[in-house]
């Protein structure tokens, strides 16, 4: 389990990737889109912030 951790690089883009997946999956939600999309961009979003919740971040 020592393999698995998060660079400060890595972190950085799933938060990113979290934000905007967060950001399409409200506007689909919004606008009553296809329920695929609301579950594929509210998947990612979670697997992303679950991601960064519970691995641990390596530094330098």
């Amino acid at each position: 389990m020592a393999d698995f951790y998060l660079t400060p690089i890595t972190a950085t883009v799933l938060f990113v990737v979290a934000v905007i997946s967060g950001y399409r999956y409200r506007r689909v939600w919004k606008t009553e889109g296809p329920a695929w999309q609301a579950w594929l961009y509210g998947s990612i979003a979670a697997g992303a912030l679950l991601s960064l919740g519970f691995l641990p971040l390596k530094g330098g």
